[in-house]
């Protein structure tokens, strides 16, 4: 193989699921202004990939065809281009793509969605954060309002789907603002939500024995109008509760933060699988079946 071209994995049109997919060689990026070439390391799927395979973005993503999917990157810079100054050749990264390209040997990320990786994080679990971890972190802080640093009041928190990609971190972020937890989850995942931080997990559709204050809050990992009937069917009364529906912006701050969060040992990654490039499919069926343990890797 040349050494201007890479191996990557692209679909040509919306839909087709695992079948869409295919392995390709196509030239190595070249970043251009305010943007890094990355060789990566480890990068993650989330839902949010192959629902604009979908055509749930429609026509504005994928913004061309044909697309590398992903978003989630963790790796190494070999290049920048023309106005970053705060990165360099062989700096370690974790990257958000605004344009997708994780599922390939190299990508290209804007200096605003990059941040530094420290050596005490891997890039596996760097590459599961972003995404996820933004979701997370955004939902309790800016939607429920909760402060991670515990000075806040203290109120209850339901995190609907404890063990996906989101939950875990939610979990997690949640128990730093000391808040008390309930967490719905499978039976096979109830310990792993418990180490986690959960004071009480739960199984979905079970009566939750909620002491909600007015000020509860329930923080919705999988929103959706499907979603929000389930709960109504299941009786559960959220009158005078928040029902907070997930929302994602990437903020090169907050993706610093949880980083750092990491470093310090408060919040980890748990992953669900790890799958080769030149195995991607497998890796994109495992999170269109949508019954991950936390989150799905990609490694080229």
């Amino acid at each position: 193989m040349a050494m201007n071209l890479m191996r990557a994995v692209q679909y040509s049109k919306y839909g087709g699921g695992v079948a869409g997919l295919k392995h390709v060689e196509v030239p190595v990026p070249s970043p251009k202004k305010d943007e890094a070439l990355i060789k990566v390391e480890a990068a993650s799927i989330n839902p949010i990939d192959w629902k604009i395979q979908n055509g749930i973005a429609r026509p504005f993503l994928p913004r061309k065809f044909p697309h590398i999917p992903g978003t989630d990157v963790a790796g190494e810079i070999v290049q920048v281009g023309a106005g970053v100054n705060n990165f360099k050749a062989g700096d370690k990264v974790v990257a958000v793509l605004g344009n997708g390209g994780a599922l390939a040997e190299f990508a290209v990320a804007h200096k605003d969605s990059t941040v530094l990786r420290p050596p005490e994080v891997s890039s596996a679990d760097a590459a599961a954060l972003p995404i996820a971890g933004l979701a997370a972190h955004q939902s309790l802080t800016k939607l429920a309002g909760l402060k991670l640093d515990g000075s806040g009041p203290p109120v209850n928190v339901l995190i609907t789907a404890a063990s996906g990609g989101v939950g875990t971190y939610a979990v997690q972020l949640a128990k730093l603002a000391n808040v008390h937890v309930t967490a719905t989850c499978g039976a096979r995942n109830m310990e792993l939500v418990r180490s986690l931080g959960a004071d009480e997990p739960t199984f979905p559709g079970l009566p939750l024995r909620l002491t909600f204050t007015p000020k509860g809050k329930v923080v919705d990992t999988t929103p959706g109008f499907g979603t929000l009937m389930s709960v109504a069917a299941k009786k559960i009364t959220f009158a005078k509760k928040q029902l907070l529906p997930l929302f994602t912006a990437v903020k090169q701050e907050n993706l610093d933060y949880l980083v750092k969060l990491m470093q310090a040992g408060k919040l980890k990654s748990v992953i669900d699988s790890t799958h080769p490039l030149s195995k991607a499919e497998e890796a994109w069926a495992k999170s269109i079946d949508g019954h991950a343990t936390g989150k799905i890797l990609v490694e080229p």
